[in-house]
């Protein structure tokens, strides 16, 4: 595999973002691609291929559950390191699409599928810990929500994300890992960790609103 540098590599991510550069993002959302793209580069070199990767992070969210309902309170807290190990496997496949020029519409779509089941199987490891079942999938639906107005608003015209939310993936990814070390903590915290994702996810489908209105109109 030809070395790519980093700024080729940025430049790449951003074309498959919407424009969206993470050399301009703040310090969370470019180290994390910063890391995608150290660890990306290995598994390149090694033959790994994107959708591998993307696999492995959809089956590891599956466990999140699993580990919560076999080994309870303390699968509390490997729960909690099993959704950040599926969070680097969520931030490599892409990494690892661009470093292998292995770009692919059916990776794409994919991908966006793959992340909407593992959240889906991150609230379901809440409402498992102990947060009322209503929360969990209001929750749930205004993540969900987000995501078909934002691929809908792109179908229609708009830039593919339109607003950089205050509940994108990274921000649910924190809410997870945060939430699940807080509930092994303190159990009743499971509940203020899933009415932080739902505030956040309404707040975020205010953003996006706004700027889908501003976009199409």
């Amino acid at each position: 595999m030809t070395p790519v540098l980093w700024d080729d590599y940025a430049g790449a991510w951003s074309r498959l973002h919407g424009g969206f550069d993470p050399r301009e993002a703040n310090f969370l959302v470019r180290g994390w691609v910063r890391i995608a793209y150290a660890v990306g580069s290995w598994l390149g070199r090694h033959r790994v291929g994107p959708m591998a990767v993307t696999t492995a992070g959809l089956l590891i969210c599956f466990l999140v559950p699993a580990s919560v309902v076999l080994l309870d309170r303390p699968g509390i807290l490997l729960a909690a390191v099993l959704v950040l190990v599926a969070a680097l496997a969520d931030g490599l496949d892409g990494a690892v699409a661009v470093l292998t020029g292995r770009t692919t519409r059916l990776g794409y779509v994919y991908d966006s599928v793959a992340d909407r089941l593992g959240e889906l199987a991150w609230l379901v490891a809440f409402w498992l810990a102990g947060a009322p079942g209503w929360l969990a999938v209001t929750a749930g639906a205004a993540s969900w929500l987000q995501e078909y107005a934002r691929a809908r608003a792109t179908a229609a015209g708009m830039s593919e994300i339109g607003v950089v939310t205050v509940a994108e993936r990274p921000t649910r990814v924190l809410v997870a890992i945060f939430g699940l070390l807080a509930a092994f903590a303190y159990a009743p915290l499971i509940t203020a960790a899933t009415a932080v994702w739902l505030a956040l996810a309404a707040v975020a489908g205010l953003q996006l609103l706004i700027a889908i209105r501003r976009a199409l109109r």
